[in-house]
């Protein structure tokens, strides 16, 4: 079992950088997937970003690619995900999310963060 805290989020305006932080506990992060995803105001939560366990395979919803990009550190237990070029449309909470394979992690992940609030300002 794994247990995740996001950090991070704030209000920016439109055009700036953000850095979200996912620090997760126990020992075996290294064995999970871990992924973004996030959740606008009357929408569904969806998919941002997901990286390997080892970190070498990342993958990106079409909206945010080439503007987020996920990471991780498995010496600190800690995944980021830095935000830049932020449009207003990227307005939501975050959420940190682990499962055991990227398939998994990407759409359907049994743990969670409690996430964080991320609003760009036009």
């Amino acid at each position: 079992q794994v247990q995740l805290v996001e950090s991070g989020g704030g209000l920016v305006q439109a055009g700036g950088s953000l850095i979200l932080s996912c620090a997760a506990s126990g020992r075996t992060f290294s064995s999970y997937c871990m992924g973004w995803f996030r959740q606008a105001p009357g929408k569904e939560r969806e998919f941002v970003a997901a990286i390997s366990r080892s970190g070498g395979s990342t993958y990106y919803a079409d909206s945010v690619k080439g503007r987020f990009t996920i990471s991780r550190d498995n010496a600190k237990n800690t995944v980021h995900l830095q935000m830049n070029s932020l449009k207003p449309e990227d307005t939501a909470v975050y959420y940190c999310a682990a499962d055991s394979t990227i398939v998994v992690v990407s759409t359907r992940p049994h743990y969670w963060g409690q996430g964080t609030q991320v609003t760009v300002s036009s």
